[in-house]
């Protein structure tokens, strides 16, 4: 067993799925969403640009919320950014981004 109780097989799994690539994942989901939301809002709803951010937010999110609970079985992420992300991403993905920076910085050395 690995430090925290994960294998290295465990780890060598998870493939191209790193804690570094969820998070710029999460940032261009957060960015396409302040997009729409600017977009919807501000600039009065300019079809079809709101439909092209709107169906990209919510395809993000679906393959966010997929590939975190995967990170988070694998030990990539934890179940708190899993489920910051799954739940309250499709709401608002600023949520996921704010845990994967609050995770970061748990994860750096003091």
């Amino acid at each position: 067993m690995a430090v925290g109780g994960v294998s290295a097989q465990l780890r060598a799994s998870a493939g191209p799925l790193s804690f570094t690539r969820l998070k710029w994942a999460s940032f261009t989901h957060s960015c396409v969403y302040l997009a729409l939301l600017v977009c919807a809002f501000a600039a009065g709803n300019p079809e079809p640009l709101t439909f092209v951010l709107g169906l990209s937010h919510g395809l993000l999110w679906i393959a966010m919320s997929l590939t975190c609970i995967a990170a988070a079985r694998l030990r990539v992420v934890s179940l708190r950014l899993a489920v910051a992300v799954a739940v309250l991403g499709g709401i608002g993905p600023f949520f996921g981004s704010y845990e994967f920076i609050r995770e970061q910085r748990q994860r750096q050395p003091r």
